[in-house]
């Protein structure tokens, strides 16, 4: 892949299995497993049930799981279960969590 390219996941997909992308990658579909890249994108239609591992993740769908990243992101649309591992936190308003948050990676 080249420099700022961008795996998408459309919302009529749906994988069992885990992902590996050495760049980004935006979700939009249901994910039932884990997610390993450089920046994780989850929009307002994505569903992810497994953990996040990556250097940035902008939350905006469904996540329950565990997320283990630098910087997270995590927007109004969001619904959020599981523990949170990272150095830079931010929440907006209106997000739905249910979280534990460990800072200082």
């Amino acid at each position: 892949m080249t420099d700022n390219t961008k795996t998408v996941l459309q919302k009529d997909l749906a994988i069992e299995g885990n992902i590996y992308e050495k760049e980004a990658i935006e979700i939009n579909s249901k994910i039932t497993g884990n997610i390993k890249a450089e920046t994780v994108e989850v929009e307002e239609e994505g569903l992810i049930k497994g953990n996040i591992n990556s250097n940035s993740s902008i939350l905006s769908g469904t996540v329950n799981g565990n997320v283990d990243c630098e910087k997270v992101h995590i927007t109004s649309t969001a619904k959020v279960e599981g523990n949170i591992k990272q150095k830079i936190l931010s929440i907006d308003e209106g997000a739905k969590l249910k979280i534990n948050t460990q800072t200082g990676k």
